[in-house]
């Protein structure tokens, strides 16, 4: 049974600012002979390791909506500089945008049900997302 994960996506105004910052990070690694796969780094370990590998996406939250996923290919043991073990969650560098999906602020990381993960957009498909403000005040509503 498949799993998602929901993740803020800090320090990035939108879908573009993302790939944009992973693309340089996977040229970086190409250079370093690393594997030029994404990689994001969180301090706890998902208990749900299995479902999140048995097809898994994590899903990006930007200025309260979710608007783009990302296949979880696997997870790996990390140390950080401060001797601390991590999770490193290395990702498909495919970056598929999604019908937008208000959410509310969180810390971490949070599980997603598949049957409340939004769906992917067609390939060429956009959809203007609603300035954060109102996506959020809409929601507070209930309207969507």
């Amino acid at each position: 049974m498949t799993v998602h994960l929901l993740k803020l996506c800090v320090g990035a105004d939108c879908v573009e600012d993302l790939v944009e910052w992973q693309a340089k990070r996977m040229e970086q690694a190409r250079a370093e002979g690393k594997p030029p796969l994404p990689v994001h780094v969180t301090r706890m370990w998902p208990k749900r390791e299995a479902e999140l590998l048995d097809g898994g996406s994590l899903y990006w939250v930007f200025k309260g909506l979710v608007l783009a996923r990302q296949r979880i290919l696997g997870l790996a043991a990390r140390t950080g500089e401060d001797g601390i073990r991590r999770c490193a969650i290395t990702l498909d560098p495919e970056v598929v945008r999604v019908r937008p999906l208000p959410r509310r602020p969180f810390q971490g990381w949070r599980y997603l049900a598949p049957e409340d993960a939004p769906d992917d957009l067609g390939r060429g498909e956009r959809v203007e997302a609603l300035p954060p403000a109102l996506a959020a005040h809409l929601d507070t509503l209930g309207v969507i």
